[in-house]
């Protein structure tokens, strides 16, 4: 009689891709609250759509080699200080002007 093959992966090798999924379903959900709460700083600073604040910040984060998540953060944390590095201002500002916005 043939033994049972062996499992390729035991329970505990489950459990940690589990808690590993886990966690970047946990990060994925912060960086989304960040990017929406830049996006309605970005909407009320330059008078603009959802739609165009988004491309705003995503042309930000491109051209500025920052990652999205982190320009968030920063246009969030740029609403409740007043504070923001002088390239995102910049780069922001001037894609404001672009797009016609006040």
């Amino acid at each position: 009689m043939d033994s049972p093959a062996e499992p390729t992966e035991t329970h505990g090798d489950q459990i940690h891709q589990l808690e590993s999924k886990v966690g970047q379903l946990e990060q994925a959900v912060e960086s989304h609250a960040s990017i929406d709460q830049a996006m309605g700083v970005i909407v009320a600073v330059g008078r603009i759509s959802p739609a165009e604040a988004w491309d705003v910040l995503r042309e930000t984060s491109m051209d500025t080699n920052i990652k999205l998540r982190q320009v968030a953060e920063l246009v969030v944390a740029w609403g409740a200080t007043g504070d923001l590095a002088a390239d995102i201002r910049d780069e922001l500002a001037r894609r404001l002007r672009h797009r016609g916005a006040a």
